[in-house]
């Protein structure tokens, strides 16, 4: 990855330091506006997961872990979960709010790579700051690769979409052509990719089932 991607994830960590510090473990903590929104999303990202077996998950972009929550609610086969996030702030507030949980464990970016049967990446394209959008679409193109080899059986991901209203967007964030992203995961990972953009927000998901 190249030395340039690396100083813009230092100042996206500081990004989501400070929002885990103002709101903490609330949505508003990862930059999401209201617990609706998040909710949806991570029914949109979990349509990947095949409910019928067991099943193993890597959270990309993890937070304070509120994927876990759901996923010990709802998702009886669930079985194990690695969060994993850029900000050292959001693994300590995840890690003491879980600890109870003997089945999930939380991880610094680079610094554990589990391989694990679906890997879910939520939000964690949406924030490039001062980056220039075509390296952090390169960025995107990197992490997408990364994603896959840490999957087993597939993986999804969501972006802010070029379809927002004009006057809703905002220099500092990313805003991705589904269709791009669409024709790159159908031609590099798998014949079995869907693209969600039905569900109410500003934003799609694409889901890759191996």
């Amino acid at each position: 990855m190249a030395d340039n991607i690396k100083v813009e994830l230092h100042e996206v960590e500081a990004y989501y330091s400070r929002k885990i510090r103002e709101f903490g473990e609330t949505p508003k903590g990862v930059d999401w506006n209201d617990q609706f929104g998040q909710s949806l999303r991570f029914m949109e990202l979990l349509k990947v997961v095949n409910t019928d077996n067991a099943f193993s998950i890597n959270d990309l972009g993890c937070g304070y872990g509120a994927l876990l929550e759901l996923l010990i609610s709802s998702y009886e086969k669930f079985e194990r979960y690695f969060g994993i996030d850029i900000s050292d702030e959001m693994i300590v507030a995840a890690t003491k709010k879980w600890r109870h949980i003997e089945k999930a464990s939380f991880h610094k970016l680079d610094e554990f790579n589990p391989v694990a049967d679906y890997c879910i990446g939520s939000g964690i394209f949406n924030v490039k700051l001062n980056c220039p959008s075509d390296i952090w679409l390169n960025y995107i193109y990197d992490t997408l690769d990364k994603m896959n080899e840490l999957s087993l059986k597939g993986f999804s991901f969501n972006c802010l979409t070029i379809y927002s209203d004009s006057w809703r967007m905002n220099d500092r964030l990313y805003y991705a052509d589904p269709l791009t992203l669409f024709d790159l995961c159908k031609k590099k990972y798998s014949k079995n990719v869907a693209l969600l953009h039905d569900y109410g927000l500003f934003e799609f998901t694409i889901v890759v089932k191996k």
